[in-house]
């Protein structure tokens, strides 16, 4: 995928401050609603074509998030390409708010994979234009929580459009991946009832979720997961989890997870409907970390945020029904509602007042 023949991104900026290291690359997909929000991804990529890709993927998939979530941001992304434990550093950080700050306004960056609010402090001395920031800071402090409920309240919507029932209790839904958000997921999942197993691929993480809840049942990898007896599959780590390998082999009946881009390219969302599999969107039930941080640009609120986070039950509802109706996978009904948010509420932004 290429800035040009994806062709429909308004802005993408490569950015490099070599004192640093900083090697950066901040993409806008669209600023339709308002100005793009999106997290900032620390990852050491193979190549620069990967980081692009990723880039150009996660910014559109925030477009169409934020538009589902009801709030007036566009969509973007950034990623810094490095392995964080290396080279992250304030210098560097520093910098990269340099060039956030140089957009003007048009992109508001907050954490990713890689950043945590920490980050966003030091970020945030050299640009306004930076959320998801730590409490200490008058920010909201960890996103990760309301990311968590959000896809609770979208597993249970899943629940019960397939079940008859909103509760997960007696389930057994299988966590990939227990680091910022799967492992207040499982918290909810357990204190609803649910019989959990999971698996990451750090060996702390397995240690952590063996001590916190000695319940929850660990097996070896993703694989393992995928093929164990579940009825939902939450993916929570990196994207692609769902792709022409994994799908045959998944044994849930519902998919709901918090890692972006679980799609690994189009018509997986086919081969997830041709096999009776509910799929509900990972960009409509991730969506509560991304209310949490925009309801920080006017001054936080954990109540109010929670109270919108939680509305992702109801638009999970909607959109599956849609999908039922109109005989389309969720994943094609989500994208609809999302376009058709950016197109009309987008075309009154054209009206001068």
């Amino acid at each position: 995928m290429g800035v040009f023949t994806d062709g429909s991104h308004e802005q993408v900026v490569f950015c490099q401050d070599r004192a640093s290291g900083l090697k950066a690359i901040i993409g806008i997909y669209s600023t339709a609603l308002g100005p793009a929000l999106g997290g900032t991804r620390f990852y050491p990529y193979a190549s620069e074509e990967e980081a692009l890709h990723d880039v150009l993927d996660l910014s559109r998939g925030m477009a169409y998030k934020n538009a589902l979530a009801g709030l007036d941001l566009g969509g973007g992304k950034a990623v810094i390409w490095g392995d964080p434990d290396q080279i992250k550093s304030e210098q560097l950080l520093r910098a990269y708010g340099r060039f956030v700050q140089s957009l003007g306004g048009r992109y508001y960056t907050a954490c990713d994979v890689g950043t945590y609010v920490q980050d966003m402090d030091v970020v945030a001395r050299e640009t306004q234009f930076v959320t998801g920031r730590s409490v200490e800071y008058g920010g909201a402090g960890d996103s990760s929580i309301l990311t968590a409920w959000g896809v609770f309240q979208g597993m249970r919507a899943a629940a019960e459009h397939r079940w008859g029932t909103p509760s997960l209790k007696g389930r057994r839904v299988g966590v990939a991946g227990l680091g910022k958000v799967g492992k207040y997921l499982v918290a909810h999942l357990v204190e609803d009832g649910a019989e959990v197993v999971a698996t990451d691929v750090s060996p702390k993480a397995l240690e952590w979720a063996q001590a916190t809840y000695p319940q929850v049942s660990l097996v070896a990898d993703a694989t393992a997961l995928i093929t164990s007896d579940i009825d939902v599959y939450a993916p929570c780590a990196l994207g692609g989890a769902l792709n022409d390998d994994t799908v045959p082999a998944l044994r849930a009946q519902i998919v709901a997870g918090a890692a972006n881009n679980q799609l690994a390219h189009t018509g997986i969302e086919k081969l997830l409907l041709d096999r009776g599999i509910l799929y509900a969107p990972d960009y409509l039930v991730n969506s509560g970390g991304v209310i949490q941080v925009a309801d920080e640009i006017d001054g936080f609120n954990f109540d109010r945020a929670k109270l919108r986070a939680t509305k992702i039950y109801d638009t999970t509802k909607r959109i599956l029904q849609l999908a039922d109706t109109e005989g389309i996978s969720p994943a094609t009904a989500a994208d609809r509602l999302a376009e058709q948010r950016m197109a009309e509420v987008g075309r009154l932004r054209t009206i001068r007042i």
